[in-house]
């Protein structure tokens, strides 16, 4: 499988476009002004306590309060509160946690009441950015992010990642992390660290530890709702998290974007370092690369497979709604079962595509064609996990219920990418209604009173659409012999197909535009 990032920077921000063999998969935009990214730390305060819901409201300096609910406190929220007034009133010194007391875990079962006040300060990390009217969603379980290791305090867990499956190197992943790891500090071993060497794994780790040293460093004089500790851009996030071998290049067409990403690759992974390219053509990197055309062609309400069938995707507040129609696929009544079964698998590829591209979140209900054999309704189901195996957003599949239908629940971490593929019609500018055509050829009629008796222009030529020009030469005696008699002059007709239907335009004798 060849990959491929296209990074479109601009003033704005960037635009970033993730190529699996050619075919658009994930895209993500990344905007200067946004301050709320999953994974940025924040010293919140407490707004409101709320019993019934068991959560708090917190204010991190959003329009809106965030929200933090009680399973999110993490078990050793009592160690960094204490942590966190004992450093902003200079009674704890050290960076790290080597002669910090952790304090008891939290019950699970617990009320918040009894964790947190009012007024009370408490640093919080975004575990969900602000979608639609929601502010964002916290957490107080703090962790760093790091390319092979996660780094998490007030902790002594080592964990490592389900996808590495051998015991051997499960086994040696963990004694040269507790070898490494300084004290109170849990780390989460990620699927990419397989295979890699203590220097490596040593190196992401002091990153992690030097961005907490910042952290407590910080932390005494930053004002509350305000930023303590920010994630990495986008671009670095999604190259962190899935640079592989497999990426073929990574194109850029912004040169100080060039250099950060060449610089951070060089940093995470300096083998792959020469992938880097700075996009130096006169057309846009998106239309250069192929990017603009799947992007009309994927988003929109109705999505079109290579087979003639398509998708139908709804949205509403609580949940998404895909249709699976086969359109004019044909069949002979012999084979409508295998028919509906390679039109289901063909969308079921799509429809793990279209949910990583517009990275909808929620509840996701997809109505497959009816099948009869169960055996193929099993198939389907084991194909549709194996296709959504390469999505990094948690998710949840059910199998099929009697209605035919899949249940899909996915992880929501910010919100939907939802780009307006429709564009403002030319003949009307968006209002819907076009000037009436009967009265197209007294319009035209008008102008050659202005462009030849006013202007006394010679030799000059009416483009218009073919079907206006079929009309105006049709028969002996028509409207362009007409004009002739009248204007004492021969009239070129010139029809173009790009034309709207009552668009006109007027040629002088040397080929230029006639402004009216």
């Amino acid at each position: 499988m060849i990959k491929e990032l296209i990074i479109d920077s601009s003033a704005n921000g960037a635009t970033i476009a993730l190529l699996q063999d050619k075919q658009l998969v994930e895209l993500h935009k990344e905007q200067i002004t946004n301050n709320y990214t999953v994974g940025d730390i924040y010293l919140g305060r407490i707004k409101k306590i709320m019993p019934s819901l068991n959560a708090a409201f917190v204010d991190v300096g959003y329009e809106k309060d965030a929200f933090l609910h009680y399973l999110d406190l993490g078990p050793q929220v009592q160690s960094l509160l204490k942590l966190t007034k004992q450093v902003r009133s200079g009674g704890y010194q050290s960076k790290l946690l080597d002669n910090f007391k952790l304090e008891a875990d939290i019950n699970k079962g617990g009320k918040i009441s009894d964790i947190l006040a009012k007024g009370q300060l408490i640093p919080v990390q975004i575990a969900k950015e602000p979608i639609s009217t929601k502010g964002p969603r916290l957490s107080s379980d703090l962790s760093i992010a790091g390319r092979y290791v996660v780094l998490v305090p007030f902790s002594e867990v080592i964990s490592i990642s389900k996808k590495i499956k051998s015991n051997t190197e499960r086994n040696r992943l963990r004694k040269v992390v507790e070898s490494i790891k300084p004290k109170h500090f849990g780390v989460i071993i990620r699927t990419v660290s397989e295979g890699k060497g203590v220097q490596e794994l040593q190196k992401d780790l002091l990153d992690l530890i030097s961005k907490w040293e910042t952290f407590i460093t910080k932390l005494p004089a930053v004002e509350p709702a305000k930023k303590v500790l920010g994630e990495i851009g986008r671009t670095s996030t999604i190259l962190r998290d899935i640079l592989n071998p497999d990426f073929q290049h990574i194109y850029v067409n912004e040169q100080s974007m060039y250099e950060e990403v060449r610089s951070y690759i060089h940093e995470i992974s300096p083998d792959l370092e020469g992938i880097v390219r700075l996009h130096k053509h006169k057309e846009p990197i998106f239309e250069h690369h192929g990017v603009d055309k799947q992007i009309k062609n994927t988003f929109g309400k109705t999505v079109n497979l290579a087979g003639g069938a398509y998708l139908v995707i709804e949205h509403t507040e609580a949940l998404h709604v895909i249709d699976v129609n086969s359109g004019n696929r044909t069949a002979n009544k012999e084979n409508q079962e295998e028919n509906a079964y390679q039109v289901n698998k063909e969308a079921a590829k799509e429809i793990a595509r279209q949910l990583r591209l517009r990275d909808m979140g929620g509840i996701v209900v997809v109505d497959f064609i009816d099948m009869h054999k169960p055996t193929n309704r099993k198939e389907l189901f084991d194909y549709l996990k194996a296709q959504m195996a390469d999505d990094r957003a948690k998710h949840t599949i059910l199998p099929p219920s009697k209605f035919g239908l899949i249940q899909i629940t996915r992880q929501r971490v910010r919100p939907e990418m939802n780009i307006i593929t429709s564009e403002v019609c030319p003949a009307c500018n968006g209002t819907g209604t076009i000037r009436p055509t009967i009265l197209l050829l007294d319009d035209i009629e008008n102008n050659f009173n202005y462009i030849l008796d006013e202007q006394n222009e010679k030799g000059i030529s009416l483009c218009v659409h073919p079907y206006i020009e079929a009309y105006i030469k049709k028969g002996i005696y028509n409207r362009q012999m007409k004009w002739f008699v009248k204007y004492s002059q021969w009239i070129k007709v010139i029809s173009n197909p790009a034309y709207q239907i009552t668009e006109f335009h007027f040629l002088s004798a040397k080929g230029e535009e006639i402004k009216l």
